[in-house]
């Protein structure tokens, strides 16, 4: 296949996946005006049902518009040469290869980070501002943002150049020791990023003695499972929205509480929530889906180093020959299909994990206040409570919430 004809591939790989990513958005907003079913009656009273509506319409509206915007941007700088503009100057700016390749991506990804954040702005400080769930300040926001960028050098730059050297010092084999490489980054990452990460952008104290840690701790001790790091993370710093999580392995492993998911719900409903998350653990929940990564990193990494050394796909991008960060950046354009069927298979493993969790809480007796824990998590967020099922199928990771009621009633 020659560069001319890879250009129009990946120009359709993104158009394609623009339009079905949109037409969906479009049937997930129509398809949720129908009358609620008799189980979800009582999560909105006819005002809220209606300004969850509005806030469906307005966030759809804004992702079309976002959307659009990405992919023309995306489609300009192929056909306008855009990102061979971007490597040629970094290969006039640094001769080591690692260097040109840590330029490269570093310009693509600050020059990203700063069209995108009128269009972040736009989404806390009107939208989510206008229906009462943002709470982050202006200089929370940019501190995020500085934060994120800062990580993103250090840790990713790492992880890069340390790829990139390998490419080099192995050949055509690289991928596997670079997936070694990536495997032990998401071990590490699973087992402390509540520790490392989390305490950068959010405070995170342990859960004060009381009615609810009791009520915690006498689940655990039913349930055969010792819950000792319990944290409740500042979330409502942020927003109002509640959550709970589950991060780390083995004696690693901690529950986080979203402040705001402590102040919504009565102790027996956060205790349900708890067994849930227990259930995923219980389950093996997490180390499974660290397989599934693991397995998906390696099936990248295989096949980007099948194409590494190819001309052509630098020359779709308007380059003369063939570089380890131009081909592969071409290469993440042209996996775009197969990520989006390694996330709908994810998603169908990961509705099925939720099932289990939600049938834990249940054989522990909490089925009931699982059900009002997650009905009044869902009234707060003015979460859509009838998404399309085409729509359900490709994004969702959790089932409905109809389908999770009837799922413990049943």
């Amino acid at each position: 296949m020659n560069y001319t004809t890879l250009t129009f591939v990946i120009i359709a790989i993104l158009l394609l996946d623009f339009l079905v990513e949109h037409t969906l958005s479009f049937l997930n907003a129509k398809y949720a005006k129908t009358e609620l079913p008799e189980e979800l009656s009582d999560v909105y009273d006819k005002n809220e049902y209606a300004r969850q509506q509005m806030y469906l319409r307005a966030n759809k509206q804004f992702a079309h518009v976002s959307g659009a915007f990405s992919f023309l941007l995306i489609l300009a700088m192929i056909l306008f040469g855009g990102f061979a503009i971007v490597g040629q100057w970094a290969d006039s700016v640094a001769a080591n290869p690692i260097l040109v390749s840590l330029i490269f991506f570093g310009v693509l990804f600050l020059a990203n980070d700063l069209i995108s954040t009128p269009f972040d702005w736009y989404g806390h400080f009107v939208i989510e501002e206008r229906f009462g769930f943002n709470k982050m300040t202006l200089k929370t926001f940019f501190a995020d943002k500085f934060k994120g960028l800062v990580l993103m050098a250090i840790v990713g730059g790492l992880i890069l150049a340390l790829i990139e050297w390998i490419y080099f010092s192995v050949g055509s084999g690289f991928w596997f020791y670079a997936w070694i490489i990536m495997a032990a980054f998401s071990i590490f990452m699973n087992m402390f990023y509540a520790q490392l990460i989390v305490p950068i952008f959010n405070k995170l104290t342990p859960l004060e003695e009381g009615e609810l840690r009791d009520a915690i701790e006498k689940f655990g001790k039913e349930a055969g499972f010792q819950l000792d790091n319990i944290f409740v993370m500042d979330g409502s710093k942020r927003s109002t929205k509640a959550n709970a999580y589950f991060s780390g392995l083995g004696a690693k492993k901690r529950i986080v509480l979203y402040d705001t998911l402590i102040n919504e719900l009565t102790t027996d409903e956060i205790v349900a929530v708890l067994a849930h998350e227990v259930g995923h653990y219980k389950h093996k929940h997490t180390f499974c889906f660290l397989l599934l990564s693991l397995l998906n990193s390696l099936i990248m990494l295989s096949l980007l180093g099948q194409v590494l050394d190819n001309d052509a796909l630098a020359q779709a991008l308007g380059m003369n020959e063939a570089s380890f960060h131009v081909n592969m950046l071409v290469f993440g354009l042209l996996f775009t299909p197969v990520s989006v069927f390694i996330g709908v298979i994810i998603n169908i493993i990961s509705r099925r994990f939720e099932y289990q969790a939600d049938r834990f809480a249940k054989e522990h007796g909490l089925g009931d206040e699982l059900i009002s824990a997650l009905k009044k998590i869902s009234a707060k967020a003015l979460s859509n409570l009838q998404p399309h099922p085409a729509y359900v199928f490709f994004y969702y990771s959790h089932p409905t919430l109809l389908q999770r009621i009837r799922a413990i009633k049943n």
